[in-house]
């Protein structure tokens, strides 16, 4: 009887353990081998942005590759500052502008599973302005006038997510979004510190759709609304929600709307490129993008949260989002979401609308069957971008996460995302 007893209790503490450990924090792997990848094949990845810096295609990335919780690759190259000579260090906070989306999205789903919304529901239940939408019909490039007709139905919290509203980019959008957005003083969330969120969802929410809500996907300020809706439905605004709810819990301390005052030299500096070389140099401190945008915005003490373009972030601390989200919602004992609404982000959320080989989910790009033909990234696998050339992917199927950030716009070597991708699979050796 002793020995059934001691067994049993063996099994339950065994028990015990397994769910304490069952999904994995970012740890670093004693080897690359011992966390399923190839040393030598790893150092592939080193010449390519080595290169890249040599030639003067970008100052500076910082490049981050985590199977199964291990992080098997963590480097930096090239400089922060390219007159000095000033390296670009691995702890840099990036400007990670529309990476912000999937944390809100996440925020959104939290909200959601504490019963506070349906996905189905229309907006205009928790911002009024954005009932009864009207869509643009006829635009005149002349003087900026338009006609609207009556929208079919109502924007619901799922179109939002899924980028199939109707609403438009300011600053980055059509000429038709921008024309009109600036306007009426919408503003695109991207390095701009003053203003409040509310007051320009408000305004938003009584300009025209660029399409029937639900009948195409179109990249818009769908994050910014939903970015209000946290705010109203929480009671909180968006930087304290993120900070106290995510951030915080998740043990992310380097992610911020505005950095904090001891930690505003780590601001990655931001380069553009010269027009006619084509090397990078340094962006000036203020441009005009239809409307004043600053490059330090980071570093001012702002009232502008963005939750779709708004945040900065290193690639530490985004992986462990990610690991979260790889976990099925879970993070070293931390559960932010059910497995089942991280099914629900990561499937094909857009049904047959078009997005090219891929579709997309509530809040990321997800690649098909068709989309793993044209890179090695497996079916399923969820990811996305910012506008200042930082981006991430994770593939459930290969317990795989990766981000190389750089912080560069424009550029004419955009495409180092997808060679990046290349260069990670051929790296494994499982």
């Amino acid at each position: 009887m002793r020995q059934i007893v001691s067994t049993i209790a063996l099994l339950f503490l065994a028990t015990i353990s397994f769910s304490q450990n069952a999904h994995p924090v970012l740890t670093m792997a004693a080897t690359p081998e011992a966390g399923g990848f190839s040393t030598k094949r790893l150092t592939r990845i080193d010449t390519v942005l080595k290169e890249y810096v040599d030639k003067g295609r970008m100052n500076g990335a910082v490049a981050m590759v985590v199977h199964d919780g291990k992080i098997v690759y963590y480097k930096n190259f090239g400089y922060n500052d390219l007159d000095t000579k000033a390296p670009l260090q691995k702890d840099a906070i990036f400007r990670i502008a529309s990476q912000t989306k999937a944390i809100t999205s996440v925020a959104v789903m939290m909200l959601y599973e504490e019963g506070k919304f349906m996905l189905d529901d229309p907006i205009s239940i928790f911002i009024p302005e954005f009932k009864n939408p009207k869509v643009l019909d006829k635009y005149n490039k002349a003087d900026t006038t338009y006609t609207t007709v009556p929208a079919k139905r109502e924007i619901t919290i799922r179109d939002l997510l899924t980028h199939t509203s109707g609403l438009g980019y300011a600053q980055i959008g059509t000429t038709e979004a921008k024309n009109i957005y600036y306007k009426a003083g919408v503003v695109g969330g991207i390095g701009i510190p003053e203003f409040k969120l509310a007051d320009k969802m408000k305004i938003l929410g009584g300009l025209p759709l660029f399409h029937q809500p639900g009948e195409k996907w179109t990249y818009g300020l769908n994050d910014d609304v939903l970015g209000y809706l946290v705010e109203l439905v929480s009671g909180m605004n968006l930087k304290d929600f993120f900070q106290k709810r995510i951030f915080d819990p998740l043990g992310m301390k380097d992610t911020y709307f505005y950095l904090p005052e001891n930690k505003k030299n780590r601001l990655a500096m931001m380069y553009t490129e010269d027009t006619n070389t084509k090397l990078p140099v340094k962006m000036p401190e203020k441009l005009s993008l239809y409307g004043e945008m600053y490059r330090d915005y980071p570093n001012m003490n702002g009232t502008y949260y963005s939750g779709g373009a708004g945040l900065s972030s290193t690639v530490y601390d985004y992986a462990i989002f990610l690991q979260m989200l790889l976990n099925g919602g879970e993070y070293n004992g931390k559960r932010l979401l059910s497995h089942n609404s991280v099914r629900m982000m990561t499937m094909n959320q857009i049904g047959d609308l078009s997005r090219g080989p891929n579709k997309f989910g509530l809040g990321f790009g997800i690649t098909t069957e068709r989309g793993s033909a044209v890179l090695p990234t497996q079916e399923g696998t969820f990811e996305w971008g910012g506008m200042f050339n930082t981006t991430y992917w994770v593939d459930p199927k290969e317990k795989l996460i990766a981000l190389v950030y750089r912080n560069i716009w424009p550029t004419s070597w955009g495409n180092l995302g997808n060679l990046y991708k290349v260069m990670v699979y051929q790296a494994m050796n499982y």
